[in-house]
């Protein structure tokens, strides 16, 4: 199901309008060929026509991955042409996530596209030793947020993933973040390491944690990006809070990425922003050997979209370095 669209040049990346993240997104990816993506379980409407506009749009070549007849049943349901579609039958969700990371793992598709399952069915497949997406990275992952009351794209990391990581997982986390704002042109984003403070005590570990990730970065143990912290929230985003605190920083009121302590703050933040700042929320999975498009089963079509243009862009970038 390949469906080539004309992309303009488009405006970049950096305008203010939040309601604009997935345009953006799309435009960046003009002229890059359509990723042939499976599509684990798309049996319900959001995702099965998610994955047919992903390639009207021409973002993505999917390959239904799941139970043919019940697929097949939703679309006649819904009016859904998936005629050109190819579908790979599995009768569970776990049989379709099994059936679609074998087909990456294969190189049939470049990508690997969460529908109508839980994240840990998904997961668990990703993350197996053998046959999983493993790579010698940690596997994170990275929402993309546009909110009106910000004038760029704002990314944080990790909600989703990783629970309470190490100073170590802290650092392939950044670099993981740092390498995908690079996928979007952004040269040397600037990473704001989260805490309740901005000031190093020994009693918040995420304090100490940021505070060796700055020296990390000055030694090249993380390259590509400008890393400031400890920084609380207001004075990440506000350079006005950061002058009234005199804080001096290269990143304090214009981080690309909030580098958050832990999966509950992170996850809780992203979708404060979401719902109560209209933000426009798009979600990758980084780390692996192929990009994974993680979405939620409350995520709308346009957010699932611009997740399908991170994926693109990524690939595209990963075969460039290949």
């Amino acid at each position: 199901m390949t469906v080539h669209a004309s992309l303009s040049a488009g405006d970049r990346l950096e305008q203010s309008d939040a309601g604009r993240q997935f345009d953006d997104l799309k435009a960046l990816c003009g002229g890059m060929p359509p990723l042939p993506t499976a599509v684990v379980h798309p049996c319900d409407e959001t995702s099965l026509r998610s994955a047919v506009e992903g390639a009207r749009e021409g973002l993505i070549d999917p390959v239904l991955v799941g139970p043919r007849a019940r697929i097949e049943a939703i679309a006649g349901q819904l009016d859904i042409d998936i005629a050109a579609a190819r579908i790979v039958d599995a009768d569970t969700p776990f049989a379709a996530a099994t059936k679609g990371i074998e087909l990456a793992v294969r190189g049939e598709v470049g990508a690997v596209m969460k529908g109508a399952l839980h994240t840990d069915e998904l997961m668990a497949a990703v993350v197996k030793r053998d046959g999983g997406l493993r790579t010698s990275k940690r596997i994170s992952h990275v929402f993309m947020l546009r909110v009106a009351t910000y004038p760029k794209p704002l990314m944080i990391t990790d909600g989703v993933v990783n629970i309470t990581p190490g100073l170590e997982d802290k650092a392939h986390i950044a670099q993981n973040a740092i390498d995908l704002a690079a996928a979007l042109g952004i040269e040397q984003p600037r990473v704001a390491v989260l805490s309740a403070v901005e000031t190093v005590n020994p009693k918040i570990a995420s304090t100490v944690d940021a505070a060796a990730l700055c020296k990390m970065a000055d030694r090249g143990q993380i390259r590509g990006g400008i890393i400031d912290g400890p920084l609380a929230f207001d004075n990440a985003i506000s350079a006005e809070a950061a002058r009234t605190k005199g804080i001096a920083s290269q990143v304090a009121g214009e981080p690309d990425i909030l580098l958050v302590p832990d999966l509950a703050s992170g996850n809780m933040l992203v979708k404060q922003l979401s719902f109560l700042a209209n933000g426009e929320v798009a979600g990758i999975i980084l780390g692996t050997s192929v990009p994974v498009i993680l979405t939620s089963r409350a995520d709308s079509l346009q957010s699932r979209l611009s997740s399908c243009a991170l994926a693109v862009l990524l690939a595209n970038r990963a075969r460039a370095n290949a």
